[in-house]
This record gives C-alpha cells, structure tokens and sequence, in this order.
C-alpha cells in the first residue's frame, strides 16, 4: 500500500501545488490527506470533473505549474470533452497529472454500474492519446513511476494519468470534517418521504447511499421495489430522468430523491425543470453538505441556498427544512409542482447498510410495470 502522504510529498517535490477534483471511494483516502494537508484554495472540489479539468487549466495557465486532477473512473466521460477540446496536443495543449480511482477493474467483483467502465478505462486513455500507468503499490516502484510521469509531461506537454486499484492506498481518516448539525439523518428523512407518498407514486432516487437506503426500508416496511427507479450510476442525472418520467405521467406524482453533490453535479437541470414545470414533480435534496458516500468529502451545498436557486430557476414551491416536524408539514401540503424540498440531513450512513438484490434489468422491468398499472 502506497501512504497518502508519500504520494502527496512526491508531485509536491516536482511542483504540483493545486489539486482539484471530485472524490472516490478509491481516492478516498489520498484526498483525505489532500484536504487536511491543503489550504481550501489549493484543493478545490467543483461541481463536476469537467470542470476540475477547466480549473487545471487556469491553474496552469495563471502560474506554469503542473496541476493534478482527482476522480473516479466513472466521471472520464464528464471530461472528455475539455480534454479533447481544451487540453489536448492539437489545441493549447495543457499538462496536468489525472489520478483516477479504477472501480469496475476487469477480474475484481464491483457493482454492475462499474463492469464497462472499468473494462473500458484504460483503452479510452489510449484512444484520447494520454499515457498512463497503473499505479505501483510499492514506494520505490512509485517514484520511479512519479518521475517518469513529471519527464513525460515536460518533453509532450500532454496529461498523463496514474489508474488506482482498489486498496492501494493505506488507510487515513480525514480530520477536517465538522458534522452538520441535523435533526434527521438521511435515512429518517427517505423514510419519511416514502411513508407519506401515495400508492401509485413514483421514486427516482439518486446514486449512492440514497437508493440503498430506500431499497432496504422498502424492505423494513414491506413494500414492493418496483416504485422506485435506483439511479445506480449516472451521477446528477435523476432530477432529468424523473422529469422525463413526470411529464409523460401527468396523472402521478413522480418524487425525484437527491443528493447535495449530485444536484451541484448537473445543476443545469434545475432551469429545465423550472421551465418545463411539471405540475407532478417534487425534488427532495438531501443535503449534508459533503460527498458521503466516497470518502465524506465537502461540498460547497451547505453554504449556498438551494432553495433560492431553485426558486430562481422557475420552481413553484420551494422550501428548507431541518426537523421531521417542518418536514411532515411540508408533505401534508397540496402544492402544484414542481416542488423542491432541502432536507439538512447529518452525514454518515448504518454500517450494516445492504445493497439492491435485484439486477439493474430486473429493477427496469419491474418499475416500467408499475407504471403502466
């Protein structure tokens, strides 16, 4: 295993003072040492890691350095397009040094979201033209990789980008991380929700420990899965795949359950919902102001009104709240949507928390029945 704080004093020794991205469970541990190591200007987590790569580029441009970009393989695809159209060779060609988690690694049991992804990732880094290595788990062996990295950079000027394994880095706990103060955890505020629905409403719930825990209080309460549509990937992408559904479905309410760092991931959708607005669509955000299930990492949520935003963006109702109390009486109300309800909610989920038995086809298939009925 590779300790954080040796990777981190290496790319330090070769120049490399910013660091920015979007966390992973992989990385976890290298960007808990990267946060409580780094002032908040030099460690920015953005929205997306698209523009992670755009906030390399300043970096680079403002000062010469080279900086390094975070993410889990699953978020290349968000930057393809400014490393295609940005960084690479033919445009300004712009280094910088990606390190990116390998979750769905070809041999190694993950979750179906992973599988392609992870077969898929070191062709792509061959198709867009960026060398790589998969990171060394041994100190020595990773030097030399360090150093052939910084040479490669400065003779092409081109990306290069270190693949994680699962494990490879030693354990550390991030220290600067405050809790929020919150009434309701995640969990309490799903199930609060899902028991105020109605029979015929519809669930799409967001990636991570969000549709984990909805999953398994269907079961504590026993009811059926096939309300609910488990956003299994595709970060930031259920407020749009439950807006697609509400505005076939006008006669069901359709409940898009969210997280803080996925609604900041794509928070574009905001405005198309507020414009199309769907009178059958309520937006629940569960903010705990931090990537919880990568790490705990911050987000920037807890320090913006999302609810303002939302407003902003054409919403007809929207409203924070912080105790269950607040909570019922928002769910009891008949407002016309599109609806956006900011649940503050403490970080941290049950350590015996399980995972979907279902396939994501047998969870398709089941829930397009349902809305059929």
């Amino acid at each position: 295993m590779i300790e954080p704080a040796f990777f981190h004093e290496q790319v330090r020794k070769n120049g490399t003072d910013f660091f920015t991205g979007v966390p992973d469970s992989l990385l976890k541990n290298l960007c808990a040492f990267i946060t409580d190591n780094e002032p908040e200007e030099k460690n920015i987590i953005p929205a997306n890691e698209g523009s992670a790569v755009g906030l390399a580029t300043g970096h680079f441009l403002a000062t010469g350095k080279i900086p390094l970009v975070y993410m889990q393989n699953s978020g290349m695809g968000n930057t393809i397009n400014p490393l295609l159209s940005l960084v690479d060779q033919d445009v300004y060609r712009i280094p910088m040094i990606l390190v990116i988690g390998w979750r769905g690694e070809p041999g190694v049991k993950d979750e179906p979201q992973h599988i392609t992804q992870g077969r898929l990732t070191c062709p792509l880094l061959d198709t867009i033209g960026i060398p790589w290595k998969i990171m060394a788990e041994d100190h020595d062996e990773l030097k030399k990789q360090i150093d052939e990295c910084y040479n490669t950079i400065k003779k092409t000027g081109k990306p290069f980008a270190f693949v994680v394994r699962k494990n490879s880095f030693a354990p550390y706990t991030l220290k600067n991380n405050p809790p929020v103060k919150a009434e309701l955890s995640r969990e309490a505020a799903i199930e609060t929700v899902m028991l105020a629905s109605g029979d015929r409403d519809i669930f799409v719930s967001t990636t991570g420990m969000a549709s984990r825990e909805l999953y398994e209080l269907r079961v504590k309460h026993g009811m059926h899965h096939d309300h609910d549509f488990l956003t299994v990937g595709s970060m930031g992408h259920a407020s749009q795949i439950a807006l697609g559904i509400a505005l076939e479905k006008k006669d069901r309410t359709i409940i898009c359950i969210d997280g803080d760092g996925a609604t900041l991931m794509q928070m574009g959708g905001l405005a198309i919902i507020g414009s199309k607005r769907p009178k059958n669509y309520v937006h629940i955000v569960l903010n705990n102001g931090a990537h919880d299930s990568v790490g705990g990492q911050p987000t920037v949520a807890l320090s913006i009104d999302l609810a303002q935003a939302a407003r902003a963006c054409g919403y007809t109702s929207t409203v924070r709240v912080t105790t269950k109390k607040e909570l019922d009486i928002e769910l009891r109300k008949e407002v016309s949507g599109p609806r956006f309800i900011e649940i503050r909610v403490s970080k941290g989920a049950r350590e015996d928390l399980g995972r979907p038995k279902e396939s994501p086809q047998e969870n398709k298939k089941a829930f397009m029945q349902f809305l059929q009925n």
